[in-house]
């Protein structure tokens, strides 16, 4: 959908720095230069090890304007699970540009909403804040049926074509139908309304909020 350009009246969040690249772009070496080591096959077993529970996943998302809860369909979409909790944990590998590395550290603390759509969405995940990060690798797109945008709080994975998938992900506030079967539903999220003023922050022509809107933290426990 085509964003309005402008900027709607809204909550300000306080005045935080997120997380930024420590090298100048001149000094980042953008693609890895070795290959990913787990070679695209990271379970979800090893995203979850050493958590309590036997229950599904849970991802507790502090943002700089409240808390939100997202239970993870680990039991139907192992792959798109496995990471986003291996990244979130630090487990899974990502590739660091300036350290020119493959690295495990926890990847979304600290990292903004980056792109914002009142009525749509809240888009997060990017390491580079404008739309063009992800961890140095993609997967492969995995759906099932049963898992559709057709509720607020849907927790998907936004990509740039099928197959594309990365780090970044998106929270809706409302059903979008018309994104099923293009994008990868993982989970479905509680306390909207957090979500809701996020996308209600003065933005620019570009749906990035004018003053940054953080990703705190992102915590994963299981339940039971």
């Amino acid at each position: 959908p085509v964003a309005p350009a402008g900027a709607p009246a809204g909550p300000q969040p306080a005045g935080e720095t997120p997380r930024t690249l420590p090298c100048p772009p001149n000094r980042r070496a953008w693609e890895p230069t070795s290959p990913d080591p787990e070679a695209g096959d990271f379970t979800l077993e090893e995203a979850l090890a050493g958590l309590p529970g036997t229950g599904q996943p849970v991802a507790t998302i502090e943002t700089s304007l409240g808390t939100v809860t997202c239970r993870l369909a680990g039991d139907l979409v192992p792959v798109a699970v496995a990471n986003f909790v291996g990244l979130a944990r630090g487990l899974r590998p990502w590739w660091d540009p300036c350290r020119a590395a493959w690295v495990k550290e926890p990847f979304y603390d600290g990292l903004t909403w980056h792109r914002v759509i009142p009525g749509f969405m809240a888009q997060g995940g990017d390491l580079f804040g404008d739309g063009s990060g992800g961890p140095g690798y993609t997967f492969a797109n995995e759906q099932r049926p049963e898992l559709l945008h057709d509720r607020p709080g849907t927790l998907a994975y936004a990509n740039a074509g099928r197959d594309t998938n990365g780090s970044q992900f998106y929270i809706t506030v409302g059903r979008r139908p018309q994104l099923d079967g293009g994008y990868v539903v993982f989970g479905y999220c509680d306390n909207v309304q957090v979500i809701e003023q996020i996308v209600a922050v003065p933005r620019d022509v570009n749906d990035k909020p004018l003053q940054p809107v953080l990703i705190r933290k992102v915590t994963i426990t299981r339940e039971g």
